[in-house]
């Protein structure tokens, strides 16, 4: 175990730590000609982004200067902000961190929380100041950023270029030399981590786990701490990065284990395995849950399909233990299943994979946030779905949630910063320039309006230089209203949202206007409603298609026309009554283009 090395990299986003991986794998000799492949983005999706969305853990020997031989397990983790989860997770799996900083970029929102993240879960870090082959890059500001932001020493910072290899043996020195070998004993009572895992159609559930203490080897029985399950060990190995199979895994390891797990319900990330002759022996403390930010519902197109989405989002929870997921039905859309995500991106990431990996033909509703509405009555709901909402009469107040967001912006871009984030209802908390050229922004801002595209404004109005990360800072009383959707006098549940009541009217008639265009024509006349309680806010009509009947009538006498077109009224108020009208799915995505 002295020789063991569990370790993980974090950063900002696009900072390097896919391609400081590729080299440590060159140098280790795992693999060998990478070209800057950014190997453990193996997801289709993640090589169209250049983005990391899933941590990968990867086993590599590595003989040091001295002639000591190590095997390091080292876990890529990712760094936009929407999969935070990823990296709290890995950070339980490793006693030691790699902290990349941009040499051009400095330190940034996320690199400033990621590192909280490893100092609250107790890992030595290593401060890594990466790219210093660019002809722009900073490497003394950087150093008094990491002293000044994060208290860590800047003598310590080891430079490097992930891109072309410098530095990089040195790194590799300094992980035996600085971070700590695992600690707890073969002899000891077995306990793992299950850090990860992922369904596998031919041997049911694969679990990524992280041994504490005792052995593993196939064969062995084992249970599930929380379900008390007990089940045999088919198969246990490494990832080397592919999984491969060994004879057994030992305390301080990083591996898989494959086990009799059928039922994806069975087993859950964070969950603690140990041996079924020593029940009694205590989970590994420390790991909490995932606190899901924005809400919206999930149907499929076909209803018969509602099993095979109900089987999919099973197996995909494995995968993702940061989504939470429950039924629900709408009146316009069948059955289906509300989702919470950490974030926009995690959402649209989440529903793309949906559609790939499990072959889901899905529609979703606006994004929400869930809020809490306490009624006259003096009691608290939460509500995470705008047709849930009691009615106005019994509503005392309503509560949104507030986010506490940093965000940090190059000087010459902090007046269209601060615009948009007051327009956007932020409170500014506090300004302070970390350096000469950037400026650290705090501001307090109700959840539902980033939930809107604020991020990706942020990036426009800064030129792509903002960098941003938040926290849920609580609930705060709002004047907020909820308006209902009315097409031919039905209220259409899925299209109704809750806005601030300044904003209520200019939105319900934004929504109306686009609906309007939406919908095809029928042989009679529809009313578009936007409404707030019973007091309709904004009404538009779509003009009914209109037969002519007159055309075989050429001449004879004027009641012949008369006739016909009484007929034709009687008709078009018949079908009026016992007509249905069918809304398009392009609706239901309508008022996330609402800002437009």
């Amino acid at each position: 175990m002295d020789n063991i090395r569990n370790f993980c990299i974090i950063a900002h986003i696009d900072h390097g730590k896919s391609t400081l991986a590729d080299r440590i794998l060159e140098l280790t000799g795992v693999l060998h000609t990478t070209a800057n492949a950014q190997v453990l983005d193996s997801m289709a999706l993640e090589r169209e982004r250049g983005i990391t969305i899933k941590a990968k853990s990867v086993r590599m020997p590595y003989q040091s200067r001295s002639g000591q031989s190590y095997i390091l397990n080292l876990i890529d983790t990712p760094g936009h902000v929407d999969f935070n989860y990823e990296v709290s997770r890995s950070l339980k799996a490793c006693e030691g961190a790699l902290l990349l900083v941009d040499a051009a970029q400095g330190v940034e929102a996320q690199t400033i929380a990621n590192a909280y993240l490893a100092i609250d879960a107790g890992l030595e870090i290593i401060p890594v100041i990466n790219k210093i082959d660019l002809p722009n890059a900073m490497i003394d500001e950087c150093r008094l950023q990491l002293e000044d932001m994060l208290g860590l020493p800047a003598k310590d910072a080891l430079l490097i270029s992930a891109k072309d290899g410098t530095g990089v043996p040195n790194l590799l020195e300094a992980i035996v030399s600085r971070l700590p070998s695992p600690r707890g004993g073969v002899d000891e009572p077995l306990r793992c981590l299950i850090f990860d895992s992922y369904y596998d159609s031919y041997r049911g559930v694969i679990a990524h786990i992280r041994l504490f203490s005792g052995s593993l080897r196939r064969g062995d029985r084992i249970m599930i701490k929380s379900t008390s399950k007990v089940c045999e060990v088919d198969e246990v190995g490494y990832f080397l990065p592919q999984i491969t199979p060994s004879d057994k895994l030992m305390a301080g390891e990083v591996g898989y284990v494959a086990a009799t797990i059928r039922k994806a319900g069975d087993i859950h990330v964070g969950d603690c395995i140990i041996s079924p002759d020593r029940p009694e022996t205590a989970a590994i403390p420390g790991f909490r849950r995932s606190q899901p930010m924005v809400f919206c519902g999930i149907y499929p197109i076909n209803s018969s399909d509602y099993s095979k989405l109900a089987a999919a989002l099973e197996k995909f929870q494995l995968n993702d233990s940061s989504i939470v997921y429950e039924k629900e039905s709408s009146a316009a859309l069948g059955h289906g299943y509300r989702l919470g995500f950490l974030g926009m991106l995690h959402m649209e990431i989440t529903l793309e994979r949906l559609k790939r990996e499990y072959g889901q033909e899905l529609i979703s509703t606006m994004p929400s946030v869930i809020y809490k509405v306490v009624t006259t009555r003096g009691e608290t709901l939460m509500i995470d779905n705008p047709s849930r909402f009691p009615t106005a009469a019994y509503i005392d107040h309503i509560e949104e949630p507030i986010i506490r967001a940093r965000i940090i912006v190059p000087n010459a871009f902090v007046g269209p910063c601060m615009e948009l984030s007051e327009s956007r209802r932020g409170t500014l908390v506090s300004m302070e320039h970390l350096d000469t050229r950037r400026a650290l922004l705090t501001y307090d801002f109700p959840l539902a309006e980033t939930v809107t595209g604020y991020y990706d404004k942020l990036k426009s109005v800064s030129r792509g230089y903002a960098s941003m990360d938040y926290d849920l800072a609580g609930y705060r009383s709002s004047d907020l209203v909820k308006v209902d959707v009315l097409v031919k006098e039905n209220q259409v549940d899925a299209l109704s949202f809750i806005t601030v009541r300044d904003s209520a009217i200019p939105k319900g008639r934004a929504l109306i206007h686009k609906l309007r265009k939406l919908i095809p024509r029928h042989l009679f006349e529809i009313p578009l409603q936007a409404a707030i309680g019973g007091k309709v806010i904004a009404r538009e009509n779509i003009v009914p298609l209109r037969k002519d009947v007159l055309s075989k009538c050429y001449g004879g006498d004027i009641t012949r026309k008369r006739k016909l077109l009484e007929k034709q009224k009687e008709g078009k108020k018949r079908m009026k009554m016992v007509g249905s009208v069918e809304v398009p799915q392009e609706a239901f995505m309508l008022l996330l283009k609402m800002e437009e």
